[in-house]
Formats: structure tokens, C-alpha cells, sequence
């Protein structure tokens, strides 16, 4: 397994670590090929998921 681990993360968490707002994550995440899962209405984000985007990306 790669880095990071399965905690789900918020959209305003994963904006904070990517240094971006909440509203660019929650617009473009698909765009950037970021998986998202749904806990009933809400978005969420694993911490493994994060790190290997910014890992293939800006690694």
C-alpha cells in the first residue's frame, strides 16, 4: 500500500492541505481524477487517495 492511510477526509480538510478552498475541491476533484466517497448527502475523501494524486502529480 502506498502512503496515507484510509481516514476519510473532508473537502475542507483535503483544501486545506492542498492549499486551495472548499468550493475548488468540491468543482474540480473529478477533474483531477480524485476519487470521492459518499456517506449518505456528504463527500468524502481517502487520506491514501490524496497522497497518491499529489504523489503521481507533483511528486
Amino acid at each position: 500500500m502506498q502512503g496515507g492511510s484510509n481516514r476519510l477526509l473532508t473537502p475542507g480538510e483535503v483544501a486545506d492541505w492542498l492549499k486551495v478552498s472548499e468550493i475548488t475541491v468540491k468543482n474540480k476533484y473529478r477533474t483531477w481524477g480524485l476519487k470521492a466517497q459518499k456517506v449518505g448527502r456528504l463527500l468524502r475523501f481517502r487520506e491514501r487517495d490524496i497522497v497518491t494524486y499529489l504523489d503521481q502529480h507533483y511528486g
